[in-house]
């Protein structure tokens, strides 16, 4: 691919101020392990167990381990390339495709939008039940659900430095509800209290435990994205190509080993087949495991982990959006940084109303999970696509190194995971293509502007997003 022009002299944006280096390991750690924490494996253990019956957190682990492959590439990418564009950068390093990096772009914005707008609605519902307002459907639930994406859309332009400290409160309050499932089920194993032979317990529709474990992967992945939301945030991290190895691994193992016991202990309190009705199944398993704890405690938990996974989520795609900006793939006024706040203002302004319009006109958790899920393996697919294109562009700094294997293994099971022999709902591919054409009408409108100003399209190298950040 042709270099082109990178030294951002012609280009308006180069005037705008930096983002600031702010996050050090801790906050990076906590910033990883609260995204991949949150609504999924509050909202979809049950869905899980109702496709794999008792042994629930086999799939949680098979989608850690796929997980886990596809950050390891991750890791080579952002180490290598330590700027805010994350997987799209990655594939237009490697493809020089403008409309296929575009394409992959829009898809991880969409992924994160529609995470945090399903994140709202559960955020709104769960409001409702704590406070007693019976906003069980419809406007009510729509109103609170915009009010609380506004409220993130100012703390978002408030500074990443205030988003990731209330991060940390709101990482620390969904880890306790999360502690909380894993002492009760324990406790009540020793007690000698439900039944953990359910662990072992298979449902299979076809007859084979293989088929049923992967349709439940495919729901219990969402739970584990989050981790490639951190790679935008590069920009903002503290030598990113020496602490993002062992952090992100650090919070990946964390994370599969609290959804695995979290699994554990739901399945032996409550069965899968009760487990997989209604829409709240961990407060299920506080009440058979702990009929003394206040549910209605737990349930302003399950409201601050949902809305810890919604303001994240919005933090990633508005530097996505910034970031490819700067990469000359989104018209230029989206990578402008406010003077004072340091945070693409622009940027942030746009993924709200995106999300403002999925909370108004979109539903159900399931289906965007799955969606999200489904948009996410696309990506990783064609990002550990891109490592391998991408071993003949050396760098003159020292960065993370995968076996090819690896890689190799990422492309083959991400792309397995999409296919529609996994028992994914069909809505699912209907809900992508919808919003792969709004953004294919976008992508137009870009092309058109560029045509328009005399921009050249975006031949991005990331020394526009790296250059003159400071503390």
């Amino acid at each position: 691919m042709s270099n082109g022009d990178s030294s951002g002299l012609n280009d308006p944006v180069t005037s705008e101020p930096s983002l600031k280096r702010v996050m050090g390991p801790g906050l990076l750690l906590l910033f990883i392990v609260g995204d991949v924490l949150g609504t999924g494996i509050y909202a979809l253990t049950g869905k899980v167990a109702n496709h794999v019956g008792g042994a629930v957190w086999l799939p949680f682990l098979v989608a850690f381990l796929v997980a886990t492959i596809t950050a390891l590439s991750y890791l080579e990418l952002v180490t290598k390339y330590p700027q805010a564009a994350g997987a799209a950068l990655y594939t237009h390093k490697a493809f020089g495709t403008h409309v296929l990096t575009f394409t992959v772009a829009f898809a991880v914005m969409c992924s994160g939008i529609t995470s945090a707008a399903t994140a709202s609605r559960a955020f709104a519902a769960n409001f409702s039940e704590a406070f007693g307002l019976g906003l069980e459907t419809g406007i009510g639930l729509t109103v609170v659900g915009l009010v609380f994406m506004g409220i993130l859309a100012l703390i978002n332009f408030r500074g990443v430095g205030e988003s990731v400290k209330l991060n940390v409160v709101l990482t620390c309050v969904e880890l306790t509800g999360l502690l909380i499932i894993i002492f009760i089920g324990f406790w009540a194993i020793g007690m000698g209290k439900g039944d953990v032979s359910r662990v072992l317990e298979f449902k299979s529709a076809d007859g084979t435990a293989f088929w049923s474990v992967i349709a439940g992967t495919t729901l219990a992945f969402f739970a584990m994205v989050g981790f490639e939301d951190s790679v935008n945030m590069a920009e903002e991290t503290k030598e990113p190509s020496r602490i993002f190895p062992k952090i992100l691994l650090s919070g990946l193992c964390l994370t599969g080993l609290i959804y695995v016991l979290v699994s554990i202990s739901a399945v032996t309190l409550v069965s899968p087949a009760e487990l997989g009705e209604g829409e709240a199944p961990l407060l299920k398993v506080v009440s058979a495991g702990a009929p003394g704890f206040p549910l209605s405690i737990f349930g302003f938990i399950t409201m601050f982990a949902v809305a810890n996974s919604a303001l994240i989520n919005m933090l990633m795609a508005s530097r996505l959006v910034y970031g490819m900006s700067r990469e000359h793939v989104l018209p230029p006024v989206f990578g402008r940084v406010h003077r004072t706040r340091h945070t693409p203002y622009l940027a942030i302004i746009l993924t709200t109303l995106l999300a403002f319009g999925l909370i108004t006109f979109v539903g159900e958790v399931p289906a965007l999970g799955g969606t999200t899920a489904l948009l996410l393996l696309c990506v990783f697919t064609i990002v550990n696509i891109a490592v391998l294109v991408l071993r003949n562009d050396p760098v003159e700094h020292k960065h993370f190194r995968v076996p090819r294997i690896v890689p190799i293994l990422g492309a083959v099971t991400c792309a397995f995971l999409v296919g529609p022999w996994t028992g994914r709902d069909s809505e699912q591919y209907v809900i992508a293509g919808i919003l792969i054409a709004l953004g294919m009408v976008l992508w137009g409108l870009t092309i058109l502007y560029d045509r328009m100003t005399g921009r050249t399209p975006g031949v991005p190298t990331g020394e526009g997003l790296d250059g003159g950040a400071h503390n």
